[in-house]
Order: structure tokens, then sequence, then C-alpha cells
């Protein structure tokens, strides 16, 4: 799940976003991100600063830019609080990531300016009236490039005003949270998609410098064997020079007669019986399809199954030859 969190200064958000850390939320926040570029580049920390900044960031790199910024940083097996969304198209792109739900924030301004005035942060108004003018810089603007609270908060998908006390605020999160919708909250991905994403993550240990490709054999939705292609143990690694055909980058299908590397699914086979695993009625994802090889012991080994992500450029007759031995063969595709 990811909140985000947009509103005038001074509304709560940081209390809210506080409040999301104790559970176990992650935090981000714009604002951040802006004073780190000031801090790098030796500008004075104030608020007119980082109005300043962040409209000359989005005018160069477009007005979504500190949305894409932080959306590079999350990750899936977190849930995070991001604070300090005031732009519109920064909103829009962090609601294309699934599990995104904006929070507006609000509360009085008189009440808000007595909070700003009780923080002392370096840079912050000392006047209503320097107050009002700093902050109509940020709640509504033509300019796509500059703040826009206004246009922000009208995205949000739910709003809260704080106007209250702590406690009562924190209830008022308790309540935002318990009711969020079932299509706001993180999915999980298919059993297809797990064994296959697995899969590809054991290709990135293949030492191949040609392909790099990977199996993994599964049976009773239990991962029994890996395996990924290279050289066979105890010799020299592909990416090391231990394999002539690869390291003269022979052409696609030629020279397999050279071919020192074993294949992923050759592996994952071999290493479950060096290890006395049974892999009969098993199902076999791998990255790419079979070659003639790898279904030859597929078949021998009483595999049931095989999922496959990408077609092997000789994989016609493999494929043909397991369906014609009645193996089940599905491809499903991820990037």
């Amino acid at each position: 799940m990811i909140i985000g969190l947009t509103g005038e200064n001074c509304a709560g958000k940081g209390t809210v976003a506080e409040y999301l850390k104790k559970k176990s939320f992650y935090y981000h926040s714009l604002s951040d991100v802006l004073r780190e570029i000031l801090k790098e580049q030796g500008i004075e920390n104030t608020r007119d600063n980082l109005i300043t900044k962040g409209n000359l960031l989005r005018e160069a790199l477009g007005p979504g830019v500190l949305g894409k910024l932080i959306a590079q940083k999350l990750q899936d097996d977190k849930n995070y609080v991001i604070d300090s969304i005031r732009n519109p198209e920064e909103a829009k792109e962090l609601k294309k990531i699934e599990g995104f739900f904006l929070i507006h924030v609000s509360a009085p301004q008189e009440t808000r300016f007595e909070r700003i005035r009780l923080r002392k942060r370096e840079g912050d108004p000392e006047t209503l009236e320097e107050f009002r003018r700093t902050e109509n810089l940020e709640l509504e603007n033509k300019d796509n490039n500059k703040q826009n609270l206004k246009g922000t908060a009208g995205l949000a998908d739910k709003k809260i005003v704080n106007d209250g006390t702590i406690e009562e605020l924190h209830k008022k999160v308790d309540g935002v949270l318990a009711g969020i919708p079932a299509s706001f909250k993180f999915s999980r991905p298919s059993w297809d998609a797990y064994f296959m994403k697995i899969a590809k993550v054991v290709a990135s240990r293949s030492n191949c410098i040609k392909r790099k490709v990977a199996a993994v054999i599964v049976k009773d939705k239990r991962i029994i064997s890996t395996g990924y292609n290279g050289t066979p143990r105890g010799t020299k690694n592909c990416s090391e020079g231990g394999c002539p055909r690869c390291n003269s980058f022979a052409d696609g299908g030629k020279s397999l007669e050279d071919c020192y590397c074993s294949h992923g699914e050759e592996n994952a086979i071999v290493q479950a019986s060096y290890h006395g695993i049974s892999i009969k009625d098993s199902t076999i994802y791998t990255t790419f399809s079979p070659c003639l090889l790898c279904t030859k012991m597929i078949l021998n080994a009483g595999i049931r199954e095989v999922v496959y992500n990408a077609d092997y450029p000789l994989g016609e007759v493999p494929l043909k030859l397991l369906k014609e031995a009645g193996i089940e063969v599905r491809q499903y595709k991820i990037d």
C-alpha cells in the first residue's frame, strides 16, 4: 500500500506521516528531494527556494519529475507514505503505481499559521501576511510546472480535516486506512508470474556471455530445483573464456557441437538428480522454450508440464515433440 499526502502548509501531513511510520510505512518526501538538491548546490533551505527549485526542475524535466524520482525508489515488498505532493502531474505519476491512495490533509488557515509559528523551522514565514503570500504561490497556477495544491487536492481519494487534537487526527487516519477499497490495496502475483519471475532472477546467475537462461522445477507449488546455463561444474566459466563457441560469438543456431555450456533446463534436471530429488509429475518454468536436447531430458525425467516465457530460436521442433508426448505446454510472458 502506498499512501500519498497532499495539503496546505502545516495542515498536518507530517503528523500523519509520522503516525503511518509507526505502522511500518516507509517514508519519502518530495520536498526532501528538493532539499537534497539545494544542499548540493549550496543554496539556502528556505520555502521560497524550495518552490523556485521545484518549479525549475519541473520546467526542465517535466511537471511530474518529482513523482517519477520517488517512484524509482519504491520496492514491491514495502508499504510507503509519500509526503509533500504539490503538483497534479506528480500525483498522476504516482497514481500509475498499483496500490497508490492519495489523501488530502487540510486545516483552517489561522490554525496552520499558529502551527508554523510554533515549529520554528528555518525559512518559515513570520507573519500571517507573509504566510498568505507564500501559500498563494502554491495554491493555484496555470503553469503546469508550478505548484498547484488546489489541482492536486482535486485528485485526492480521501480528505482529512485536521482541526482537532492529535488523537482525533490519528482516529481519522485509522478510519481512512480501514475504508480503503480493495482495488487500492496490493495484489498477489499468480503462481505462474511468481515462478517465472524467480526463473528470471535465477537467470541472472548465468555465466554464459551470449544468453542468460534459467529454469525452475516446481512440484505442489514448491520449488524443488533450479538451474541456469553455463559451463559444467569444475570448469572455467563461460564469462571467463571457458566456452570457445560462446566467446567467438558464433551465429545463432550454428556450431552448437562446440558449445561447452549446459542449458538451464538441463542443469535444473541434473541438479535434482545430483541431490536425489524426484521431479516426476512436476512443472518446469523456463525463461526460453526448451531446445531439443533439453526436451528429451524433460520427457525422460517425467516432467508433466512446461511453462516458458520467450520462444527459443530453434524451438519449433522441440515444442512439437513435447505436445506429441502429451506434455502440457504453455507460454507465459513477462517482461
